[in-house]
C-alpha cells in the first residue's frame, strides 16, 4: 500500500462521521442521548419529527458507530456508542461558538430576557453544596435525572414545578440545573421561583461537566498530596 491509498482510505473512512453530523437533527438526537438512553418514541415527541424520520436517522447514526441500541420489553432504546462522543460533541459545540457569530447571537437572542436571571459557576455551586447552603433542583425529565445527577439533587421537572413549589424551601436558596448551556429549562425555573418570591439562581452546566469538574479536583488534590510527601 502506498502513501496516497492510505491517506485516502483513512480520510475517508473519518469523513463518515463528519457526513454524519452534517444533519441537524442528528446533532439534536446525539445531544438529548448525551442525557441517556431514549425510546425512539421519546425521540420523535422530544424533536417534533416523526418516528418514521427519527428511525431513519437513527439508522445512520448506527452505521457510523455514534449510538448503540437494545431492546426493552416492546421498545427499542437508544444512547451515545461511547463516552468519546459526549466529548466530540463538547468540542464541537466549543468550536462553533468560538468561530461562528451567528451561534453566540441565537444564545443572546433566546437568553436575553433570561439574563437578569443570577447565574452560577462550577465552583460556586461546589462551595454552596459542601456549606448546605443551597438546594439544588434538577428540572429535566425524570427519566433523565435517573440515568444520572448531581449528587444530592432534587428532582422537579420544569413542567411540574408551578405546582410543587409547596415542597421547596422558603428560607434556603435554590440552584436549578438542566441539560447544559444550550437548554433554557434551568433558567426559566429559577425565573419562575424568584417570580413566585424563592431566592433562586441557574447553573448553566449539565452532569457531566459537574463530574469532570469534581474529577479534576480530585486529582489536583490528590497531586497535591504526593507533591507535600515528597
Amino acid at each position: 500500500m502506498d502513501d496516497r491509498t492510505f491517506k485516502d482510505g483513512l480520510f475517508a473512512e473519518f469523513s463518515r462521521i463528519g457526513k454524519c453530523l452534517s444533519s441537524p437533527k442528528r446533532l439534536e438526537i446525539l445531544d438529548i442521548l448525551i442525557q441517556g438512553p431514549k425510546s425512539v418514541e421519546s425521540l420523535s415527541r422530544m424533536t417534533g419529527m416523526s418516528i418514521a424520520n427519527v428511525s431513519q436517522h437513527l439508522q445512520t447514526l448506527h452505521a457510523a458507530k455514534l449510538v448503540d441500541s437494545r431492546k426493552q420489553g416492546n421498545f427499542v432504546f437508544y444512547e451515545l456508542a461511547d463516552p468519546a462522543v459526549l466529548r466530540f460533541l463538547a468540542s464541537l459545540y466549543g468550536l462553533s461558538e468560538k468561530q461562528l457569530i451567528e451561534v453566540r447571537h441565537i444564545k443572546e437572542q433566546f437568553m436575553g430576557p433570561l439574563s437578569e436571571v443570577e447565574g452560577v459557576t462550577l465552583e460556586e455551586l461546589k462551595e454552596r453544596l459542601d456549606s448546605g447552603e443551597v438546594v439544588l433542583l434538577d428540572v429535566r425529565p425524570k427519566d433523565e435525572y435517573e440515568a444520572g445527577h448531581i449528587p444530592g439533587a432534587v428532582s422537579i421537572p420544569i413542567r411540574e414545578l408551578a405546582d410543587r413549589l409547596a415542597t421547596l424551601p422558603r428560607k434556603t436558596r435554590i440552584v436549578a440545573y438542566c441539560r447544559g448551556p444550550y437548554c433554557l429549562m434551568a433558567a426559566q425555573a429559577a425565573e419562575l421561583l424568584n417570580s413566585r418570591g424563592f431566592e433562586a439562581a441557574h447553573f448553566d452546566k449539565s452532569v457531566h461537566d459537574w463530574y469532570e469538574f469534581m474529577t479534576a479536583q480530585s486529582k489536583e488534590a490528590s497531586n497535591g498530596v504526593l507533591a507535600d510527601s515528597k
